[in-house]
């Protein structure tokens, strides 16, 4: 049996504020924003080059907004990945090294908190 994962939801207080981030400053690609009805919109997007998306909206989630914490996306160059992120405008941390490899953080306007990592040894 195989599981999946191919869907995170990402508590937020607006969603239009959070898709303009995520597609603009982030570069996910928005896959779905559907509002089925005035207490469910369902938004889709997706990392480049990933399996998994996150899922955004109105009535998706009851988690408190900016609650979402140790989502990790991963990356084959650290350097590179900080500076595109910067240079779409997000405040994203110096780059930080460890056994795990090399890490940056982030967080969106909500406060929800994301990590992205290049496993190599540094």
């Amino acid at each position: 049996m195989d599981y999946r994962l191919e869907l995170v939801a990402v508590p937020v207080t607006d969603v239009d504020r959070a898709i303009a981030f995520y597609t603009e400053k982030v570069g996910f690609i928005l896959d779905h924003d559907h509002t089925v009805s005035d207490d469910l919109r369902f938004v889709q997007l997706t990392p480049p080059g990933s399996a998994c998306s996150i899922a955004l909206g109105k009535g998706i989630v009851d988690s408190e907004p900016g609650s979402l914490a140790g989502v990790q996306l991963v990356v084959e160059d650290i350097e590179a990945a900080r500076a595109e992120l910067a240079g779409r405008g997000v405040e994203v941390s110096d780059v930080s090294t460890g056994p795990g490899g090399a890490f940056v953080f982030f967080a969106d306007p909500d406060g929800n908190r994301w990590s992205v990592q290049d496993p190599r040894p540094a």
